[in-house]
């Protein structure tokens, strides 16, 4: 008699961790400050991008893709010439983060290293048209060491 109670017993606890599991596996997490992409094996990355919480989605079949969307910096350094053809070294700290209305674009053509792939050449090329905009002397007086500067690119 006890040896089929807990044979029951064994076979509910069974069926019970392979529901949990099951469960388990379709929900995900996406933390404050972060979006989520939804890749489907059977369609390709949907339009939608989902919020912060938890969320369902069918395992084995959709995975998410997390992207930040917090302002981060990013600290790019280019030897470049002056306007007079004198050789700057200079560094440009800046803020970026994605917009969010575009992380399935952004994922499916650039993909989740979007920052490493892109920000570089971007900054590195508008850094040395806006340097060579200036001679080395006006560069010394209008961008002391250390400090924040903004500058506006010539139309």
């Amino acid at each position: 008699m006890a040896a089929k109670v807990f044979e029951s017993i064994g076979k509910f606890g069974l069926a019970l961790a392979v529901a949990g599991g099951v469960v388990n596996s379709a929900l995900y997490n996406v933390d404050a400050g972060h979006r989520a992409v939804i890749f489907d094996g059977f369609h390709g990355v949907q339009d939608i991008v989902e919020g912060e919480g938890t969320h369902f989605l069918l395992p084995w079949v959709r995975k998410p893709i997390i992207f930040d969307c917090h302002s981060r910096p990013r600290n790019v350094s280019v030897i470049t010439g002056s306007k007079d053809l004198q050789n700057v070294n200079i560094t440009l700290r800046i803020l970026f983060w994605p917009i969010v209305s575009q992380l399935p674009r952004i994922f499916t053509s650039i993909g989740e290293d979007y920052d490493e792939r892109v920000l570089l050449s971007i900054t590195t090329n508008i850094l040395k048209s806006a340097v060579a905009c200036f001679d080395a002397g006006e560069l010394i007086t209008y961008l002391p060491a250390g400090q924040s500067v903004l500058l506006q690119l010539p139309q």
